[in-house]
């Protein structure tokens, strides 16, 4: 499963590093490394909503890194289990 974070220039201002950083550590807590594969991206054109993700293609906007833990158990980890 890929996961994208943009790294554009409004997302990289509201926060997508910690946004990795979490990513990165979550994947290694639930010991999926090689499951999920983070992947950096520029604007999603969504600027105005937060950073933005995309869960194998499929974005999901206002992420930041207070609610990406709870992203991550209802709609990443969910959906590898599909």
């Amino acid at each position: 499963m890929d996961v994208s974070v943009c790294i554009g220039s409004s997302c990289h201002l509201k926060g997508s590093y910690p946004v990795i950083e979490e990513l990165k550590r979550l994947i290694a807590k639930e010991k999926l490394e090689g499951k999920i594969e983070i992947k950096a991206n520029f604007c999603s054109g969504n600027c105005i909503n937060g950073v933005c993700i995309e869960i194998d293609g499929r974005k999901v906007v206002g992420v930041n890194a207070k609610n990406i833990e709870e992203i991550f158990y209802s709609q990443i980890i969910t959906e590898l289990k599909q």
